[in-house]
């Protein structure tokens, strides 16, 4: 397929055209790079492929320092290790020539970098198999003019048939039909710019709808005789409210921008696209990251031309101190109930805690609809989810969210569905606690999660926003439709059943539950010292995770007690008006008394740039934040916990759930 037009009307394998299969005996990946072994799958079974390759596999963080296609294909898959070695070292994709790549289920779940779709296509991988694709990812390959099949496709071409091109778009909507066969969303724009595209109107009639429908049916630039109502499945043509990127990403929007427009690009509603410095704050001082110095630097440098060019909100650091997390700042200062927020990165889904539609795109999506102020949208479905009651005092919506990843997300009920949140049980839960839900979703490989609004909620935005009442926010909140479709179904969720939860490490819903008549004991793990713990990232650097860290704290200072010895446990703010909080709380004085470490603003461990990442394969860390891949946080094994339950594992030196009155008095002056 090599030197013709992209995409051709036939695909086939030419003779000598290799195929790499992703399975899970390694041995075998290694022996087609390395000594030029064949498979094919007839050979295989289903089970035989490696299922789950995340994106932090397919380019780590430190890949994406990189923003050049060639630099990007040197580093593909870097992140799959095997006995602590690398499978495919440095240009081990490009340099074999493959055709196409075949995997299991969920290829490329966890993070929306588009960097994991660019590292096989600028590697010469035009096709890609597997037998389910994660949402983000999936777009982020037809954006690329990918071509995307499932696992039969893959045993036809290997027996020497040709396949149409039709046979890789026919389950598309048309508007996705037509970008693919376009060539990818950039080429698709040009075509359609010059008039060789007309934009198919969308043909759903009045119906009942959800939350998200209602939200993208008001943004339709594409709609039918009969207005604007959509439906799942429905490909549309959706005007963007704003965004924003941060420096790992912003150097390709740049990139392309400027390829696309010249040096005088501009894009569109400056005034609600923002860009953040919160990602790589802490890399300089990581020391693996060294070595990526020059090209972080870059990072920053392109973000400050792009910002300078484009006038867009900065929240670039100042002297040293970023304002915070992008998706907690964006929710704390600009994203209002009903925008329809798109922004380069997976959790960017936080923001549906504002009532609002919010999720991660590709640094290619991202730039089309910067220079448009509209994206191209396929319908998602939906799943409800109906909250009674109230949580136990020693859970939190973390605890939630681990109990739906090992239960709804596990089995797929999930998947790239928007998860939308109601009920009374909702109402209980704090507003910083409703994001969790909402930032979470993506682990979930859901499309989005979002929050029915409240007065509560309009409250709290009304604190953060002078310029509106607290009725001017109410009169956005939208409800569902009686008889509003969920092809995921709607379920009733008991708060008050829900245990402390962990999950294992490598994977968000590997969950393991509390033994529900004992809030102290984790069952099923055994005793788990621990090395490190961490408080931190966008979904737990929040004023009300904060209230649950002081809380273990403040107990633990009272029994004379100080973090376990050996225990490094670092607790990080979500944004700096967090932190004043915090100063104003005076919990800043707790923490310190406890023998906490705390960290100004950023991402930090979480994506394995700043303390608290692990150093060694034999550290153990009990973490808050959202995923816990291997690797993603350093080379140890990392278990996903509540604030409070990491609050309480630092103290006692293993893995324990938290419950009031749980540390013994030490007289004063004893040790820990």
């Amino acid at each position: 397929m090599a030197g013709i037009a992209w995409p051709p009307r036939e695909i086939a394998l030419a003779e000598g055209e290799r195929v790499l299969f992703l399975t899970k005996d390694i041995s075998l990946v290694r022996r087609q790079l390395h000594e030029g072994m064949d498979l094919r799958m007839e050979d295989l079974s289903e089970e035989d492929l490696l299922d789950d390759i995340n994106t932090d596999v397919m380019t780590p963080a430190w890949a994406c320092f990189n923003h050049r296609p060639e630099d990007i294909a040197v580093h593909a898959y870097a992140g799959l290790m095997h006995d602590g070695e690398r499978v495919f070292p440095p240009s081990a994709l490009l340099e074999s020539r493959f055709a196409a790549i075949v995997s299991g289920h969920r290829k490329g779940t966890g993070s929306s970098r588009e960097t994991a779709a660019q590292c096989e296509r600028w590697s010469g991988v035009r096709l890609i198999f597997a037998a389910s694709f994660a949402p983000i990812h999936e777009r982020n390959n037809i954006n690329l003019g990918q071509l995307m099949g499932g696992l039969d496709m893959i045993r036809r071409l290997q027996d020497g048939e040709s396949l149409l091109l039709e046979e890789f778009t026919d389950r598309y909507d048309p508007l996705t039909r037509l970008i693919l066969e376009s060539g990818g969303l950039f080429p698709f724009a040009e075509e359609m710019k010059a008039g060789r595209i007309e934009l198919p109107a969308n043909t759903t009639g009045k119906r009942p709808m959800n939350v998200a429908e209602k939200m993208l049916a008001a943004r339709l630039v594409n709609s039918g005789s009969e207005g604007a109502f959509v439906a799942p499945g429905d490909s549309v043509l959706a005007r963007v409210d704003g965004g924003y990127s941060h420096e790992f990403t912003t150097a390709q929007v740049h990139a392309f921008l400027e390829e696309a427009d010249g040096p005088d690009y501009s894009v569109h509603n400056p005034d609600k696209l923002a860009v953040f410095e919160d990602h790589l704050l802490y890399a300089d001082g990581v020391e693996r990251m060294k070595p990526h110095a020059e090209l972080i630097q870059k990072l920053r440098d392109l973000q400050r031309e792009f910002q300078t060019r484009t006038g867009v909100r900065d929240y670039s650091a100042r002297d040293g101190i970023s304002p915070g997390i992008c998706h907690q700042v964006a929710r704390e200062d600009f994203i209002d109930p009903g925008d329809f927020i798109q922004a380069t990165d997976s959790h960017t889904c936080m923001g549906g805690g504002n009532h609002a539609l919010a999720w991660g795109v590709g640094a290619t999506e991202y730039a089309a609809l910067a220079r448009s102020g509209q994206t191209f949208v396929k319908v998602p479905e939906a799943i409800r989810f109906e909250l009674h009651g109230d949580l136990a005092p020693n859970v939190t919506a973390k605890d939630l969210m681990l109990h739906i990843l090992a239960t709804f997300a596990s089995r797929g009920d999930t998947l790239n569905r928007v998860m939308e949140f109601g009920g009374p049980g909702l109402t209980n839960l704090p507003l910083d606690e409703r994001a969790v839900l909402c930032n979470m979703a993506t682990e979930c490989s859901a499309r989005t999660g979002i929050t029915e609004g409240d007065r509560a909620l309009a409250e709290w935005l009304a604190e953060r926003r002078a310029e509106s009442s607290v009725e001017d926010f109410e009169k956005l909140f939208l409800l569902p439709d009686e008889g509003a479709q969920y092809d995921g179904g709607v379920h009733s969720i008991d708060l008050a059943l829900i245990p402390p939860m962990l999950a294992h490490p490598g994977d968000p819903d590997a969950g393991v539950p509390s033994d529900p008549t004992n809030g102290v004991r984790i069952d099923e793990i055994g005793e788990v010292a621990v090395d490190i713990a961490y408080g931190g990232s966008c979904t737990a650097g929040k004023i009300e995770d904060f209230r649950q860290y002081v809380k273990v704290c403040a107990e633990a200072v009272a029994a004379n007690r100080k973090v376990a010895e050996g225990v490094r446990f670092y607790v990080q703010f979500g944004s700096t008006r967090v932190q004043d909080y915090a100063e104003g709380e005076g919990w800043i004085q707790i923490f310190e008394e406890a023998g906490v470490t705390l960290l100004n603003p950023g991402c930090g461990a979480c994506i394995g740039c700043g303390p608290g990442v692990s150093d060694t394969p034999d550290q153990v860390t009990v973490s808050a934040i959202n995923r816990n891949f291997q690797g993603r946080s350093g080379p140890g094994r990392l278990w996903l916990a509540s604030p409070l339950t990491v609050a309480a594992s630092a103290f006692e030196g293993k893995i324990i759930a938290f419950e009031s009155g749980m540390f013994t008095p030490q007289p004063a002056g004893a040790e820990s």
